[in-house]
């Protein structure tokens, strides 16, 4: 029997407007969702750490994590409310109230997103900021070589408490100390130990997490699938973190650290295009990165004084020691010219704070330092991310060093983050994170949000444009603890079309993306859940 199918596909399209209508009538104003607050809450204390702008206490609350000062102006909507809650039961009640009440969620951990979306919003819809700064305790068991930490915590604090228990543990996560360890792990999470351990997320054994329905779930209750999609495929998406259990590795209570510095005068390019295939293939104790940026050089052959300038920098934590690591590179990599002087012993505590290119704490630091999640300073950027799968050309690599030299001294930075190791050991589907075997190494683009932002954004579109033919393809990848709006935003009312989501969905998540949509739509149907780029659920409406 043939059926004709356009009265009931113009029905579903009235049932769908119908619904999006009473959707978006369903915003309630602040005054609801306090009232909530009170009433539902097990004692008043909620009301101490709830802040409206009408509050004095908003706008420094607001702006203490707010790491990217590029989002903190009139182009973005900022939360109604902010809730900081002291307790898990405040989660819940914040949750049970935002959602009977018609009020989007924002949660924020350290404030790193790089397009600030876990504490601003791009669409003009009124939403509650769930701020975990209060919720950030940490454990440590070296015996168990565990720790459980708090969906509040930073790297920093994390790393710090771990030193205090043992001086041959570690959690391998990110050199950022500022950085949010829930918002890292939800990404995967990589530093320097990626080679020897793999990801953050590789390294979690539990997680607890307040669903949509209010529930606090554990791995057991949550089930495989959903612990799966949390490590690595947007925590934000399914639920509200509360803590995680963590695996601790064992590292030497010394390992020598390595920096050198090279000039485009120096012959970098006949450095950097074997350093491709060869870093990722150095046994896995060795990590490389290389930070590449714009300085002013008296040797520069330019008539403006420019050149562009290369860090090249990492970890041995072999039992060869320096010997070893220098006859590795030596043997591998002659083209470097690496000398025993450029190797330095630390111990694992003190890699962690000065050993990378970035220069995050001065001659004076203590691990004290670590706990002090405002000491670095905030810096407006725009940045963006592609993974290399064969060598760039030498050609793509001179056309790359000349892009750079487009924009002010300092004004740009470009990273690679050499892969192998470890890493080659999982397949894509181990985790949300696909880029594991296969991938030579990460590249991180940013540009200085300064002068004429414009221009500024139309150059490192401009420099992502230019990589194409070098990076990988089909689809183009990109990290999603990079985020990229770029890439494309889901619609903000209504329902999110999964082949329009799956546009950004791939990039972050290649064939992954399909089972983050499947499990979102098991366990928050309603997608109660979302933002710019929250995992779509798949249902009739998505599909239309």
């Amino acid at each position: 029997m043939k059926m004709n199918s356009t009265p009931y596909f113009a029905f579903l399209s009235l049932i769908f407007l119908v619904i999006s209508f009473l959707s978006s009538q369903a915003y309630a104003d602040s005054t609801q969702f306090l009232q909530c607050l009170k009433s539902k809450s097990l004692d008043s204390s909620i009301t101490k750490v709830t802040y409206t702008p009408l509050n004095a206490s908003y706008t420094p609350v607001y702006e203490y994590s707010l790491r990217n000062p590029r989002f903190n102006d009139s182009t973005r909507l900022k939360p109604q409310i902010i809730v900081q809650p002291t307790a898990e039961s405040q989660v819940q009640t914040v949750v049970f109230c935002a959602k009977k009440y018609g009020m989007r969620l924002r949660i924020r951990s350290g404030g790193h997103d790089f397009e600030g979306l876990s504490y601003s919003s791009t669409y003009d819809i009124p939403f509650v900021l769930l701020d975990m700064i209060n919720l950030r305790a940490i454990s440590v068991d070296p015996v168990a070589k565990t720790a459980t930490v708090q969906a509040g915590a930073t790297l920093g604090e994390l790393y710090y408490w771990i030193y205090r228990a043992s001086d041959t543990l570690a959690f391998p996560a990110g050199v950022w100390s500022t950085v949010g360890a829930t918002g890292l792990i939800c990404g995967g999470g990589y530093g320097p130990l990626r080679r020897v351990y793999g990801l953050a997320a590789d390294n979690v054994i539990d997680a607890r997490i307040i669903d949509v329905k209010g529930r606090i779930l554990d791995r057991k209750a949550m089930g495989e699938d959903l612990f799966w999609a949390i490590r690595g495929g947007s925590c934000s998406s399914f639920g509200v973190i509360l803590s995680w259990k963590l695996n601790l590795v064992v590292v030497p209570k010394t390992v020598w650290s390595f920096t050198t510095f090279r000039t485009l005068e120096q012959n970098a390019t006949d450095i950097i295009f074997p350093m491709q295939t060869v870093a990722p293939k150095f046994p896995k104790e060795l990590d490389m990165r290389m930070r590449i940026s714009t300085i002013q050089s008296n040797t520069s052959a330019r008539a403006d004084g420019k050149t562009v300038q290369f860090a090249i920098g990492g970890l041995y934590l072999g039992s060869g020691g320096v010997e070893e690591a220098l006859r590795i590179v030596q043997s591998t990599l002659p083209e470097l010219g690496m000398v025993k002087e450029d190797f330095t012993e630390l111990t694992w505590i003190q890699a962690i704070m000065i050993s990378s290119f970035f220069n995050l704490f001065d001659d004076n630091y203590k691990p004290e330092d670590l706990l002090d999640r405002t000491f670095l300073a905030d810096i407006p950027t725009k940045a963006k991310s592609d993974f290399v799968r064969e060598p760039i050309s030498k050609e793509g690599l001179n056309g790359l060093w000349n892009k750079m030299l487009e924009v002010g001294v300092g004004e740009t930075t470009v990273i690679f983050t050499f892969y192998g190791g470890k890493m080659d050991e999982y397949s894509e589907s181990a985790l949300p994170f696909p880029n594991r075997a296969g991938t030579l190494y990460m590249v991180y683009t940013r540009v200085l949000w300064v002068g004429n932002t414009t221009e500024k954004l139309e150059w490192i579109r401009s420099l992502y444009s230019y990589l194409t033919p070098y990076v990988s393809k089909n689809p183009r990848r990109a990290y999603s603890n990079y985020n990229d709006l770029d890439l494309g935003v889901n619609d903000p009312t209504g329902g999110i079309g999964y082949f329009d989501a799956r546009k950004w969905g791939k990039q972050y998540y290649n064939h992954n993306f399909k089972t983050l949509v499947m499990v979102k739509t098991r366990v928050d149907p309603d997608n109660f859940f979302r933002q710019e780029q929250s995992i779509p659920t798949l249902s009739l409406w998505s599909a239309m």
